[in-house]
């Protein structure tokens, strides 16, 4: 990806409808299911370390660091533009490396957090789950999203990259298969997603078009509302049946 496609996604997502429940969502994940605040060697409370794994130009990041300050925050990302932005923009450190090879030692992270990176047609998803459930400590979690169903590939997708959709019965046994305990998934973006199946299998832009853009301001609302119904829904424990994306989270033992 060029220099100005990277600076347009990194205005563009602070702002728009879908990154705002993406990132609100990997965060209310993270918090539901971690377990107690981990230890030092003394015994002593010390801070979550989280890796955002495929930080992009780091608008996540940017957003753990001011919702979580109980955590301290990486990003990992193999993309040497990105990266810089990265780092800018959220203040964290911010290493470039693969998802596929950790650059980090064993038993580094409290938590690790990945959004639509196993999807990549530039990433092995069993490797990347091996070097996640590697990095984590006995009692970490992992939160994945990941986009939804293979036969709702489209242009969007290949503008993006993504190679695959998955289903959620095929990630849960991907968790465990990779050694995580406890897997857990729910769709989401589901009130939406009669309109997503419009636009990509009835009006899809054959250009092979992204659609990461902002809309007019009143459907921004309209759109990120729904998102927070689900959130809320999702809180309470109900797991919705359908949506665009799935989120996921595991254990490491």
């Amino acid at each position: 990806m060029e220099r100005g496609e990277y600076d347009r996604l990194a205005a563009v997502e602070d702002r728009m409808w879908w990154f705002r429940g993406l990132h609100a969502n990997l965060i209310a994940a993270w918090e539901r299911n971690r377990p107690p605040a981990p230890r030092d060697a003394a015994g002593a409370c010390r801070k979550w370390r989280v890796l955002d794994a495929g930080c992009g130009t780091g608008g996540f990041l940017a957003r753990l660091k001011v919702r979580a300050p109980e955590a301290t925050a990486f990003g990992l990302e193999r993309d040497f533009a990105a990266c810089v932005l990265a780092q800018a923009k959220s203040g964290c450190a911010v290493v470039l490396g693969s998802v596929d090879a950790l650059p980090f030692p064993d038993q580094s992270f409290d938590a690790i957090l990945s959004a639509d990176v196993l999807c990549h047609r530039g990433v092995a998803e069993r490797a990347a789950l091996g070097e996640f459930h590697r990095c984590l400590r006995p009692g970490g979690i992992v939160v994945l999203n990941l986009p939804a169903y293979r036969w709702l590939h489209a242009a969007h997708d290949e503008a993006v990259h993504n190679r695959r959709r998955f289903h959620r019965q095929e990630l849960l046994t991907l968790l465990a298969g990779a050694g995580f305990a406890a897997p857990r998934a729910t769709h989401w973006n589901s009130l939406l997603f009669p309109l997503m199946l419009v636009r990509r299998k009835l009006a899809q832009d054959r250009r092979g078009a992204s659609e990461v853009r902002l809309l007019p301001a009143p459907v921004e609302r309209a759109f990120s509302l729904c998102l927070a119904i689900e959130r809320r829904l999702v809180a309470a424990g109900v797991a919705l049946p359908y949506g665009g994306s799935i989120l996921a989270t595991a254990v490491r033992p």
